[in-house]
C-alpha cells in the first residue's frame, strides 16, 4: 500500500460518527486519540498499515526519508503503510483523530 491522503471536500465539517462509520463498515477496530496544541510526536514506525481520520484540529506529518510533509485538518484521511518513518507536529488548536490498523 502507498502513502495516501484523502482531503475532506464537503462544505460542512465532518461529524465523528460519520468518519467512524466509514471505518466500521470496513470491519476495522477504531481507536480515538488526541494531542494537545503544539505537541510533537517523535519519529517512529509501525508494523501495521494505519488509517487516520482527523476529527478536529490539525496535524502535520513529516516523512524524513521521503523529504515529504503532509498537513491534515478536520475530515482529512491518511493511509500510512507499515514501516514508513514519520513524526508529527500538532496544530495550535490540538488534534482529535480516529485510527484503525490493518495487519
Amino acid at each position: 500500500m502507498e502513502l495516501k491522503v484523502y482531503p475532506w471536500i464537503k462544505e460542512t465539517a465532518p461529524k465523528e460518527e460519520e468518519l467512524r462509520n466509514e471505518l466500521v463498515e470496513q470491519e476495522l477496530n477504531v481507536y480515538h486519540w488526541s494531542s494537545p496544541p503544539n505537541d510533537t510526536l517523535l519519529g517512529h514506525t509501525h508494523g501495521y498499515h494505519k488509517i487516520i481520520y482527523v476529527v478536529s484540529g490539525a496535524i502535520k506529518f513529516e516523512f524524513p526519508s521521503r523529504h515529504q510533509s503532509l498537513s491534515l485538518r478536520a475530515g482529512d484521511k491518511l493511509e500510512l503503510p507499515a514501516g514508513i518513518r514519520h513524526n508529527a507536529i500538532v496544530g495550535v488548536d490540538g488534534v482529535r483523530c480516529l485510527e484503525a490498523h490493518i495487519y
